[in-house]
């Protein structure tokens, strides 16, 4: 279903962002996310004689995260194809420090803190985010055994997780009826 009927407008920036997440045969899972921006129209870039040509890439980031079978960060590995400023393709090496931290409850906050301002690349970071997600996706999605699994407490780590599985919601009613509270 699209999206409401808009005002008459103009494209002024374009971001394509894709995440894959992969089961490698070695018991590990890779995570990989691709970024591309690109404007319409010729761009001015600081430092630069010459506007980069409309459609040309702005960036064009890659970023693998390995991660084991307990969401433990192994390696992060970043490859720039396109950047604004030469010296942005060294932004990769700091990314060293997500190495040994556990994609889940608290990533963003995580990767925010470690690599804010000047210690990271604002893209690459933004990468980060939506790739825990995949991550979990990924691997959840291979291992059933998790996506309904529960807490200490023995309730569903799915309850109030994400609006479909409010307690007070048709999801948790007919799935988890001993834990529905009618809102």
């Amino acid at each position: 279903m699209p999206l409401s009927q808009s005002s008459s407008r103009q494209e002024i920036h374009h971001r394509q962002v894709n995440l894959k997440a992969y089961h490698r045969d070695d018991g590990m899972f890779d995570i990989e996310a691709h970024l591309v921006d690109t404007k319409p129209f010729p761009f001015e870039r600081l430092l630069s004689e010459h506007p980069a040509p409309a459609g040309s890439h702005l960036h064009d980031l890659w970023l693998r995260m390995v991660v084991d079978g307990n969401y433990i960060v192994q390696s992060v590995e970043a490859a720039s194809d396109s950047t604004p400023y030469a010296v942005c393709k060294e932004a990769g090496a700091g990314l060293s420090v997500l190495v040994g931290e556990r994609v889940g409850r608290g990533w963003s906050k995580l990767v925010k803190e470690k690599l804010r301002g000047a210690a990271g690349c604002t893209h690459l970071n933004e990468m980060l985010l939506p790739m825990a997600t995949a991550a979990i996706q990924g691997i959840r999605g291979i291992r059933r055994e998790e996506l309904f699994s529960n807490d200490e407490t023995g309730k569903p780590h799915k309850l109030n997780s994400c609006y479909a599985y409010a307690t007070h919601r048709e999801v948790v009613r007919v799935t988890w009826p001993e834990h529905y509270r009618p809102s």
